[in-house]
């Protein structure tokens, strides 16, 4: 098992932006209720939070992700196989909510499909995402990529496979500047996974 994940960052968080959340990822295929129980877990803290979970209805677990009485909650999402992609919902130091998923209990074909439908997710409108950052093998895990992704003043060590951030944070994150990237409303990606660079020598453009 790694630590693979993918981490996606919000603004203006509430109740109707995790249900339409939770409805896009399940549309998608990363779906609340277990496969064959069809139960909706929410996830305890240890090393297997599978381990120690309980059951909660529909429901409840959208009132706990809108994080309305809470700053944080863990629950299981499903894929068909049967797999779980374990997630959490959290409120950071810097008043931006954290989508943050689990990789390791993953193969690699499911890494694709997972990163998949939480990418069609977080790029709907209903949600705002400012940015993401998708890390298959977990290296760059000890990152504070709220640092990065929502002010730009945040180094990091490792590069991730993909990393989206806003126009105006590439702009100003030091580690960024002159290094190839796409364009892809309303982000700049940068990492290996990302396509060939929409200008001719990959430079950010700057605004006049």
């Amino acid at each position: 098992m790694n630590n693979g994940f993918f981490y996606s960052y919000h603004l203006g968080w509430s109740r109707p932006d995790a249900e339409s959340l939770i409805g896009d990822l399940d549309a998608a295929g990363l779906r609340l209720g277990h496969p064959i129980t069809r139960k909706v877990t929410l996830l305890g803290p240890g090393r297997d939070p599978l381990g120690s979970s309980s059951s909660v209805t529909r429901e409840q677990l959208v009132l706990l992700a809108g994080l309305q009485r809470v700053d944080s909650v863990d629950f299981a999402l499903w894929m068909g196989s049967g797999s779980a992609v374990p997630a959490r919902v959290r409120r950071t130091a810097d008043g931006v909510v954290a989508l943050e998923f689990g990789f390791g209990w993953l193969t690699d074909g499911e890494q694709e499909v997972a990163e998949w439908a939480i990418r069609e997710a977080i790029g709907r409108p209903s949600v705002l995402c400012i940015g993401f950052v998708v890390d298959r093998e977990g290296a760059s895990a000890a990152t504070d990529w709220s640092g990065v992704v929502a002010n730009g003043t945040t180094c990091f060590d490792s590069w991730p496979d993909t990393l989206a951030v806003r126009e105006e944070i590439a702009e100003v994150q030091p580690q960024l500047a002159g290094v190839s990237f796409f364009e892809e409303s309303p982000w700049m990606l940068f990492g290996s996974e990302v396509p060939q660079p929409v200008t001719q020598d990959g430079r950010l453009p700057r605004s006049s």
